[in-house]
């Protein structure tokens, strides 16, 4: 299932990326997610408090990432959205689909993060065989001769307010399909539906994180690589 800790770790690989440092780990900042809500939970008169749960790694997935740049409206502009249908080990996975759009540092303050995890996946029985909200799609087709394809998350269409067929419609766009609206029942598609959770994280909960939090972790990391020394 998609974590908030997941959306701090994809922040964290870029902005070590583009800071020139090292990144925390997943488990790392998994730890610091956890502080923080014990922190919240219990009132800062108790102290931070280190807990830091070793946890089984979880079993590879396709996944994706999703970088948003929010306006100062509230509008939400795709940054860029990239990620694979192959299951990847998580900590790799996100660390690799999270530097793949050309972000700057300057962007940072406006960028909003999600990490989407897929499962279910199962032919549909037929372009409409799916529902709104509860399935991403995946077609491929044959047009001119040449093979397409393209994806669209779960929340895209219910993002877009689009109606199922307006969905596919844009789909086979996307894929490169100009073919007139109206016939676009003619093409033959094959139809793959799959289910995902989503997780989202603003800059400013990454920031607050590693700015109260970050700092105590380091000081713990370096007791233990000196007595590891």
């Amino acid at each position: 299932m998609a974590a908030i800790s997941h959306c701090h770790y994809c922040f964290d690989t870029l902005a070590a990326h583009l800071e020139h440092r090292k990144a925390f780990t997943l488990p790392q900042i998994e730890a610091l997610y956890q502080q923080q809500q014990q922190h919240l939970q219990n009132g800062a008169s108790n102290g931070h408090g280190h807990s830091h749960v070793i946890a089984a790694p979880p079993p590879p997935r396709p996944l994706f990432v999703t970088w948003n740049k929010i306006s100062r409206s509230g509008v939400r502009n795709l940054r860029g959205c990239i990620g694979t249908f192959d299951a990847q080990p998580l900590e790799t996975g996100l660390r690799s689909y999270a530097l793949t759009a050309p972000i700057t540092m300057k962007e940072f303050p406006m960028l909003e993060c999600g990490v989407t995890l897929l499962t279910d996946f199962e032919p549909a029985a037929d372009a409409m065989d799916w529902v709104l909200g509860d399935h991403g799609l995946r077609i491929a087709f044959v047009y001119h001769g040449k093979r397409m394809g393209a994806t669209y998350l779960p929340d895209v269409p219910v993002e877009q307010g689009w109606t199922k067929e307006e969905t596919i419609v844009s789909l086979m766009r996307k894929a490169g399909w100009t073919g007139a609206r109206e016939t676009w029942r003619k093409v033959g598609l094959d139809v793959v539906r799959y289910k995902g959770t989503k997780a989202t994280v603003g800059w400013e909960e990454y920031q607050g994180l590693v700015d109260e939090f970050a700092g105590d972790d380091e000081e713990v990391e370096d007791d233990e690589d000196e007595e590891d020394d």
